[in-house]
């Protein structure tokens, strides 16, 4: 493998890593919000939706597919609205855990 070849191998693989690492955690968000009020309900599709409310506010949705991984949808800046970026949710997953 010439030095180009792998200079491009090495720069697609930190461009991926940073992409997911935008999208991703590795902890629990839920467990960063306290005394946060938790409903739970179960959507059409069968995915099992959790909301989690502080002081009324809508801060964190936690969708469990029935068929996959778990997927979070945040409100980073605390204004009770949901983060989207051009009209779509942020949509982030629990990469690590132990």
């Amino acid at each position: 493998m010439n030095l180009r070849a792998r200079t491009t191998l090495f720069a697609t693989a930190a461009a991926m890593a940073l992409t997911m690492a935008a999208c991703a955690t590795t902890n629990d968000p839920s467990r960063q919000l306290t005394g946060a009020v938790v409903t739970e309900r179960m959507a059409e599709n069968g995915d099992l939706v959790t909301e989690y409310r502080v002081a009324g506010q809508l801060r964190l949705i936690k969708v469990t597919p029935s068929g996959g991984a778990p997927y979070y949808i945040r409100d980073e800046n605390n204004d009770g609205v949901l983060d989207k970026r051009d009209g779509v949710a942020r949509v982030y997953w629990r990469l690590f855990g132990w």
